[in-house]
């Protein structure tokens, strides 16, 4: 039968995986709107083109904020343009697997169900995000051994002790990368009096951002507008000036986490303190996060392969186990955690 998918609906990147072929999509969740008409005029790579860019008639939105739907009808089209995208066959519907934040309400994995269905699929599963990022990371979550996976991505940062193919405790937080983004914004503000855009501060984040001292001091030129004169000016931002504007954030999703580990059954806690923690998302690739939580929880970390797509190739993965969820085999554990 059709081809199944595998969507990683992302606050900053919405990705396609096609079974058996792997990644085919990576697009930003962006699309820019025509506010006299009401029509979409661009979506993914050209309409995040246009950020910070657009003149008064034009509108650049996020669909998708927090790992969650913001704007139903947006993210609907964003989805079915997506889909469009890699000639999804009208004749046989496709199967999709979704990947949804952990602790998110009925209301809001109804949404994401909602906006998928309308683009004509024959059945939705959806994985939580660390289970789907702790397959991609080729992790053994079937077993009774504990694993610990802290997934940071653009709107929210999701983590987990998982153990049986599914989540013994878990915790969402809503800081992530697009948090870091607006630090950076704000500290630029408050110690140059200097206006920046998201654009500038995700660039200068993915230059010099850090969370853990550099051994080597980089520097980032930041160019924006003063916020006293109105003139264009520019400053040269250090990494640790960069680490400064960054470091409070990072460490609140280290107290989640330590937060987390204290409520963790103390078998589970044995695991993982002999496997140590493994962070994927985009947002781990920030310089020194692993070290950050190495030194904060005394375990050994490390950064997965491919962080930023862990979660995609995992829900991918999992592909496989929507024909074991309507199975009433004895002694089958499915990761998926909801079908529709």
């Amino acid at each position: 039968m059709g081809t199944d998918i595998a969507l990683d609906l992302g606050t900053s990147y919405v990705k396609i995986f096609l079974d058996g072929k792997g990644i085919v999509l990576n697009e930003p969740a962006v699309i820019s709107v025509d506010l006299e008409t009401n029509d979409v005029i661009a979506t993914g790579k050209e309409a995040y083109d246009m950020i910070g860019r657009t003149s008064s008639k034009i509108k650049v939105c996020h669909p998708l904020f927090g790992g969650v739907i913001s704007d139903f009808d947006l993210a609907k089209y964003l989805i079915e343009s997506d889909l469009k995208k890699i000639n999804v066959s009208k004749v046989v519907m496709p199967r999709i697997v979704v990947s949804v934040p952990c602790e998110i309400t009925e209301v809001e994995k109804r949404a994401v169900v909602d906006s998928i269905s309308a683009a004509g699929v024959r059945k939705i599963c959806l994985i939580e995000e660390p289970v789907a990022a702790a397959i991609g990371a080729n992790l053994d979550i079937s077993v009774p051994h504990g694993s610990l996976v802290i997934d940071i991505g653009g709107g929210t940062t999701d983590m987990a002790v998982l153990s049986l193919n599914g989540i013994a405790i878990s915790r969402s937080v809503k800081i992530a990368g697009d948090v870091f983004d607006e630090a950076i914004i704000k500290y630029i503000r408050r110690k140059y009096n200097l206006v920046i855009g998201k654009r500038m501060a995700e660039d200068c984040k993915k230059t010099i951002g850090c969370v853990f001292p550099r051994k080597e001091i980089l520097t980032f030129r930041v160019k924006g507008r003063n916020a006293m004169t109105g003139l264009p000016q520019w400053a040269d931002i250090t990494s640790d000036e960069a680490l400064e504007a960054l470091i409070d954030s990072a460490m609140k999703i280290v107290r989640v986490a330590q937060g987390m580990l204290e409520k963790t059954p103390p078998e589970l806690m044995g695991d993982i303190y002999s496997d140590g923690m493994v962070l994927t998302g985009g947002s781990a690739q920030l310089y020194g996060f692993d070290q950050l939580f190495a030194k904060q929880t005394k375990m050994a970390v490390r950064v997965a392969d491919d962080p930023q797509n862990c979660v995609a190739i995992g829900a991918g993965k999992a592909i496989k186990s929507i024909d074991s969820a309507d199975s009433d085999d004895y002694g089958i554990l499915n990761p998926l955690s909801g079908e529709y």
